[in-house]
């Protein structure tokens, strides 16, 4: 049975802004969201592919260190990968993986939020992360309660 929205956040809470993905989902528990699934891992896995597969949109949340805003939204499309390490799976070739092992039809977006502080270790996100983490949280509330997280993150992605 197939169901709505996953947000996946991803990252290392252990390495200062790394953890902005998991940061993002428990901020979203936080606020309890109904009809959405939330899950949170350091790193994305092969085995990832069968969640993916349940569900019709994925979000995949993580720390960005590039990105021009405290948060930005783009598409994404399959992508097979030939190769696979235990270390990390891309998101496109998680979504791709999805698709041909399991025939699920997933949109997939990433959602990247500005992270400053990586070097070090410790448990806490840098004053300009949290400041990210709380508008990248907003606007998920937003547009998961009001079922248009598709349609406003596939617009968000055009803008760019």
């Amino acid at each position: 049975m197939r169901a709505g929205i996953l947000v996946y956040g991803y990252g290392n809470p252990g390495r200062l802004d790394d953890g902005l993905g998991p940061a993002l989902v428990h901020e979203l528990e936080a606020r309890g969201i109904s009809g959405v699934s939330l899950e949170s891992g350091y790193q994305l896995q092969i085995e990832d592919a069968t969640l993916v597969a349940d569900h019709d949109v994925v979000g995949f949340a993580d720390a960005d260190t590039a990105c021009a805003g405290p948060f930005e939204v783009r598409c994404i499309e399959p992508r097979p990968e030939t190769d696979f390490t235990t270390h990390s799976v891309a998101p496109e070739a998680l979504l791709a993986l999805a698709h041909q092992h399991f025939g699920a039809r997933t949109l997939g977006f990433v959602l990247g939020i500005r992270g400053y502080d990586f070097d070090e270790f410790g448990e806490e996100l840098s004053p300009g992360a949290q400041r990210n983490l709380a508008a990248a949280a907003d606007f998920m509330d937003r547009t998961l309660r009001g079922g248009s997280f598709a349609t406003e993150a596939v617009a968000s992605a055009r803008e760019r």
